[in-house]
């Protein structure tokens, strides 16, 4: 027996640029399109985006989130991928990334794709192009235009449009009167569904069904014929007050003691005279019929029977008791009896009566509606065969924004190519211009506090700016990645340009301060220091200000007040203290404190100055001291600056580290410079004047270094024996005594 031999598909060979800390794959042909499946999905740059605050076609994100929760994901991207390649005859048209569609590229081989061609003609003939060999998504993106060419769009709603039958219209109105309408899919046009044109025909029926047992000829059920459905109506609406008016006059018969508690009592009475009398209220329809006796007669006319049931008990005797037994003043309580009797069988069948709409219908409108239940009926399943090409359509409107837009998802998806080409990411906003740069990382905010949380471990410098436009607003985080950030504050405005080119007013409203370079955390402990320094005098000299106002002020009262103070001083007073004395003390301490500060001072100097040639490495250590740690951190935080937390805390799932080096921030943030072959035609008139200031610290510079050398023996050859630092003794040799 021979063993069947099984060939598995050679594994795809797949090709990786390295960028930003990952590899990323590469689409170089629709075959990688096809076979994306087979990818790893651990060397996917994304797992999820959202299918909203993105630059992509928000219809394209749609059709494919196939569990419309508003995110996409791998087994939707691929899903997407192999629906589109199975109904191409070739892949590679989806790199083009056009969104005219020609009917030879789809694959007539299949199901799928023989039924998209004949759609796509059967589209082309309706819009008067049977001849076009292509189809464009303009012709196909308004659905609308084409529902309203066709009597059937697919959605299951019959409007009263739809039929030229004025017997089927006058149907679907009354179903919409009774059940409701629903909406079709074209305008919105009121119409009904399958479910309303049901239920409204079972209830017909069921009218119709309780309508034919009432037979007029059956003297048993309709003793007065047509009429009786009349008279027994009439007695439905008076039997439980009859019932009970005669079961009182049945007790007043049986002890005369208690005809007084059968009928109203007097406080009863007090309680109605005290309220606002209305005779329908129910306060005096619940009294008894009549004036309760022994006699078991009701009055028929007149005033003693009950206000509020006059009317009905004159229709009782209109329509029930002169037809049956007729006409007379009084009902006894056995032609009561007797009247019930009679219409026991019709009311057993007014029981059965259907509860809706369609029992209180003419018999003859019933049948009519009965009619046309076919007819609607037959509307109804042409409408809903529609719907075929309805989902037909849908198809092709996804097939061709796949042909469009899927290689542009796969860029900013699988891979980040757009991003690190600086083609424009979908998640990119747009530009923001501020502080004399442009930054081009920035990524649309829904609650800024909520991103600030996770996008702050990112590393980078950003920037929440409110941004508005002709009454509209939005948020958006904009990345300073390059450039110094000491005029970046809150409340700082700017223009932000989106990616359609308008423009936009942004307002700074938070700030995350991280380091752009090694270059500029090397200046910022002195600019700190500098910063202290000038809000320290500032805060000093504001005090200072306040003080000398004042002592002003205080001097100024005392001027305008002087003759007061004389007219009202009758005795001498002691001679003040003179104002302004300093106690010497006090000016000794200040002295004694100078003097130290001075020899601590010179102290210093001095033993720097001794230090010699080891003066440059000394100034070396002074200057590492200070700015290495600060240029330590920012050189650990650059290294660690990554774009995955700023998308994160915006909703997308970032698979690696993403990072963004000092080259690639360089170029995201992109500082003023004056543009190649531009030449400045004059100096500005304005500029700071440091004539003085710069002369006299390059005399400063050149007697340090002048010292300097002295100290170091530099200069001694130079200079005669007294000016030496180090002057050398000249060698005496004595002389040789002679023998």
């Amino acid at each position: 027996m021979r063993a069947v031999l099984t060939t598995t598909p050679a594994p795809h060979r797949w090709q990786f640029i390295r960028v930003g800390g990952a590899d990323q794959v590469i689409f170089r042909t629709g075959e990688d399109i096809a076979r994306l499946g087979e990818l790893d999905q651990k060397l996917w740059v994304a797992l999820a985006c959202p299918t909203r605050g993105i630059d992509f076609d928000a219809r394209t994100l749609d059709l494919i989130d196939a569990d419309g929760d508003g995110r996409v994901r791998p087994p939707e991207v691929v899903a997407a991928c192999e629906w589109v390649c199975a109904r191409l005859r070739n892949p590679d048209v989806l790199l083009q990334g056009s969104d005219v569609l020609a009917l030879d590229d789809l694959d007539a081989g299949n199901a799928d794709g023989a039924r998209l061609i004949e759609e796509a003609r059967r589209l082309l003939q309706i819009q008067g192009k049977p001849d076009s060999a292509t189809l464009t998504l303009a012709d196909i993106a308004d659905r609308g235009e084409l529902l309203s060419a066709m009597r059937f769009n697919g959605d299951g709603v019959i409007t009263p449009e739809t039929t030229h039958d004025d017997a089927v219209r006058a149907t679907v109105a009354e179903i919409m009167r009774t059940h409701g309408s629903v909406p079709d899919r074209h305008k919105d046009t009121p119409g009904v569904d399958r479910p309303r044109v049901e239920a409204f025909f079972a209830e017909v029926q069921a009218a119709r069904d309780w309508h034919a047992k009432a037979d007029a000829n059956d003297k048993t059920l309709m003793p007065l014929g047509e009429p009786t459905l009349a008279a027994a109506d009439a007695t439905r609406k008076v039997q439980a007050k009859l019932d009970d008016y005669f079961a009182r006059c049945r007790v007043a018969a049986f002890d005369a003691q208690a005809v007084t508690a059968l009928n109203p009592s007097p406080e009863a009475y007090d309680a109605l005279g005290a309220n606002k009398l209305d005779l329908s209220a129910d306060p005096i329809a619940d009294l008894p019929l009549a004036p309760v006796t022994p006699r078991c007669v009701l009055p028929l006319h007149g005033n003693r029977i009950n206000p509020a049931w006059t009317g009905d008990i004159a229709t009782f005797a209109e329509r029930a008791v002169t037809p049956l037994l007729g006409a007379r003043d009084e009902l006894a309580e056995t032609e009561w009896l007797s009247i019930k009797q009679q219409l026991a069988p019709l009311q057993s069948l007014m029981a059965e009566r259907p509860d809706n709409a369609a029992a209180a219908l003419p018999l003859e409108q019933l049948d009519a509606f009965l009619q046309t239940r076919e007819a609607l009926l037959a509307l109804l399943h042409d409408d809903e065969a529609a719907e075929t090409h309805n989902n037909l359509l849908v198809d092709l409107e996804k097939l061709i924004r796949l042909q469009r837009d899927l290689v542009v998802l796969l860029n900013n998806f699988v891979s980040f190519k757009a991003f690190y080409r600086r083609e424009g990411a979908i998640f990119q906003a747009g530009t923001l211009y501020l502080d004399g740069r442009s930054c081009e990382l920035t990524v649309q905010v829904q609650d800024t506090a909520k991103h600030a949380v996770l996008a702050g471990l990112a590393k980078t410098c950003l920037a929440y700016c409110d941004c508005t436009r002709q009454g509209q607003k939005m948020s958006i985080v904009a990345a300073f990645t390059a450039g110094d950030i000491d005029f970046l504050f809150v409340g700082r405005n700017g223009v932000f340009y989106d990616r359609q080119g308008r423009d936009w007013d942004a307002t700074i409203t938070k700030l995350i301060e991280n380091p752009t370079s090694v270059a500029q955390a090397f200046f910022a402990p002195y600019k700190k220091f500098v910063r202290v320094i000038e809000e320290q005098v500032a805060k000093r000299a504001a005090a200072s200000e306040v003080a000398g106002q004042g002592t002003l002020t205080n001097f100024a009262t005392r001027l305008t007040t002087a003759d007061q103070a004389a007219g009202a001083a009758k005795t001498p007073a002691a001679a003040p203290r003179t104002a302004g004395r300093v106690d010497v003390g006090t000016v000794a301490a200040i002295g004694v404190a100078l003097g130290s500060i001075s020899a601590v001072l010179v102290a210093i100097f001095g033993k720097f100055v001794d230090l010699g040639q080891w003066i440059p490495v000394a100034l070396i250590g002074i200057v590492a001291a200070i700015s290495g740690p600060s240029m330590l951190i920012a050189w650990l935080k650059l290294r660690q600056r990554s774009l995955g937390p700023i998308l994160d805390a915006s909703g997308w799932a970032i698979n690696g580290r993403m990072k963004v080096n000092v080259r690639l921030g360089g170029m995201l943030s992109q500082t003023a410079h004056v543009p190649p072959g531009a030449r400045r035609v004059a100096r500005d008139p304005y500029r700071d004047r440091h004539g003085k200031t710069g002369v006299t610290a390059a005399v400063v510079l050149v007697l340090a270094l002048v010292v300097l050398a002295w100290r170091m023996d530099w200069l001694d050859h130079r200079l005669p024996a007294a000016l030496q630092h180090s002057p050398t003794a000249a060698a005496t040799v004595p002389p040789v005594p002679s023998s």
